[in-house]
């Protein structure tokens, strides 16, 4: 256990990493759990890829479509909003929009196990097949307080333990745990990413997710909104990626 203040300094004391031991000399596949999380934990990393010519593979697991209860924008329109969004997200950072795959499974709801779990292991393997310059998966930390962020570490440590391709974790949710909750880890090992020379790109990308801001869906008051202790860490000149 380590407490979450403990943890957030740990992660922000991680070695500078380069590029290349980050993605083993080729690229990565960056597996999101959501539209936007692709830019709130990896954006600067799809940018940097995209710079050097080697752009990744990601992949978007749910629709995103169950973060508002709105009469204006019901699930299959905010559905289309979200593919929408993310879609111009990944074009703000260079992506090629044919190394987007989305897997749209139901928000909220995204297989932890069973065969929409297998199915979901089984089409991360076959990209990867098709994608051999992809050595490493960038997946959500498996502690991420939220339950389609939990499946999307376990599907890749599946494709991790039936491939032996390396998987990495990002932390999104975990930087909004509050000091003094005990985190059941133990100290990270791995590297921060310097994102600077593309941290303009990834805030552009993290702001494409308007859905997410609050200002496009008015009509839900309790919809959800992405709070400032969130974006202050996913803005920082540099990214965390860690062994699970």
């Amino acid at each position: 256990m380590i407490e979450a203040s403990v943890l957030h300094a740990a992660w922000r004391s991680l070695p500078l990493g380069t590029l290349d031991e980050l993605v083993m000399g080729g690229t990565g596949l960056v597996l999101a759990p959501h539209p936007d999380d692709e830019s709130l934990g990896c954006g600067g990393l799809i940018a940097r890829c995209v710079a050097v010519e080697r752009p990744p593979l990601v992949v978007i697991l749910t629709d995103g479509a169950a973060s508002h209860a709105s009469a204006s924008y019901p699930p299959e329109r905010l559905r289309r909003v979200r593919a929408k969004e993310v879609a111009q997200a990944v074009d703000l950072l260079g992506l090629p929009r044919d190394r987007l795959h989305r897997f749209d499974y139901p928000d909220a709801a995204a297989p932890q196990d069973g065969p929409d779990f297998e199915a979901a292991v089984t089409r991360v393997e076959a990209l990867l097949h098709d994608a051999p310059e992809c050595r490493t998966v960038f997946a959500p930390w498996m502690q991420d307080p939220h339950g389609d962020h939990v499946a999307a570490a376990r599907i890749a440590e599946a494709v991790g333990r039936r491939t032996g391709i390396r998987v990495l974790s990002y932390p999104v949710w975990g930087w909004t745990i509050p000091p003094g909750t005990e985190v059941p880890t133990e100290l990270p090992t791995g590297w921060r990413l310097d994102i600077a020379p593309v941290l303009a790109a990834k805030r552009r990308a993290i702001e494409a997710h308007r859905s997410q801001y609050g200002d496009l869906i008015t009509d839900d008051v309790s919809g959800f909104r992405l709070p400032e202790e969130l974006l202050t860490p996913c803005m920082q000149p540099f990214e965390v990626y860690f062994h699970p």
